[in-house]
């Protein structure tokens, strides 16, 4: 379970965290398994099994999966170098995109992305509409959704392997970061990040910006507080202060993006025939035993 109160549970899975993770795993040393078709699907059948096995961890009651729409959202219009320094996916990931998606109807499990959003967008605001009725649980590898834990949010972070988690709640949280979860955006604005191409303040580091959070709380009372910073600290921020706003408002989840969940509609039960048929017609055959 996702939770030990009575709620029922909502389990919000990064599509593309899960499938560039399955795809790198096995793809690194070139094991695309391309089927009969000349389609490789390395990167569909280990993101299947990172689903199934979470949703067998975890036994939520509803699943929904959300997917990036493009690189090109409103981020990149406010920072044009946003993830400027990511190459474009392998040829052999290309068609799984669409793979990995008609596998998910498979299973009548709902799909959203909208143009100009990125997945956490999408994930954040389902995760923020239903958190009063459903316990949500984000199953991710991207630390990026850290910042959406709350009362009723939990993040599960996949380590190494199938079926290893980190599960953190707002306690978890504390006791590893040292801040609290809504803290993350602020985090993020000062110290930047590499992954996604923006700087924060050059020179602050994790340490240093966490150090800042735990004494003034935000960027606005570090900025109220500046002439107690160390004079080498002082310096860096203020040479940096549009730069400093822009990352935390590039690091900050959107909660609001015209998406609609309908939560019947995520509840899981599926048809297994209709699986099978899937795997068969795709020759998922890492898949084929768990639904002889």
């Amino acid at each position: 379970m996702l939770n030990n109160s009575n709620k029922s549970s909502f389990m919000l899975v990064d599509g593309m965290a899960l499938l560039f993770r399955a795809f790198y795993a096995t793809g690194m040393t070139g094991q695309f398994m391309i089927n009969s078709k000349g389609v490789p699907t390395n990167g569909v059948q280990g993101f299947l099994k990172h689903l199934l096995l979470a949703v067998d961890h975890f036994n939520p009651h509803h699943v929904a999966v959300c997917w990036d729409m493009g690189s090109k959202t409103f981020r990149t219009e406010m920072y044009q170098e946003y993830k400027g320094n990511r190459s474009a996916p392998p040829v052999e990931m290309i068609p799984q995109f669409d793979l990995a998606r008609e596998a998910v109807e498979a299973f009548d499990i709902p799909s959203f992305g909208i143009e100009g959003f990125e997945a956490d967008d999408c994930i954040g605001t389902i995760a923020k509409a239903h958190q009063s009725d459903y316990h949500m649980g984000v199953l991710t590898g991207d630390q990026d959704l850290l910042q959406l834990i709350d009362e009723n949010i939990s993040v599960i972070l996949l380590k190494k392997g199938y079926g290893n988690y980190d599960i953190h709640n707002e306690e978890t949280f504390f006791e590893w970061k040292g801040i609290k979860p809504d803290q993350m955006v602020d985090l993020k604005g000062l110290m930047g990040d590499s992954s996604d191409n923006y700087p924060g303040v050059k020179g602050i580091g994790e340490k240093t910006a966490i150090k800042l959070l735990q004494q003034y709380g935000s960027i606005e009372g570090i900025l109220a507080n500046l002439p107690m910073l160390t004079k080498t600290q002082r310096t860096k921020i203020e040479s940096s202060l549009d730069m400093l706003h822009l990352s935390r408002q590039l690091a900050s989840i959107k909660c609001d993006v015209p998406l609609q969940c309908n939560v019947e509609d995520a509840r899981l039960q599926f048809d297994e025939e209709k699986v099978v048929h899937m795997l068969k017609q795709h020759e998922l055959k890492s898949l084929y035993s768990r639904f002889k």
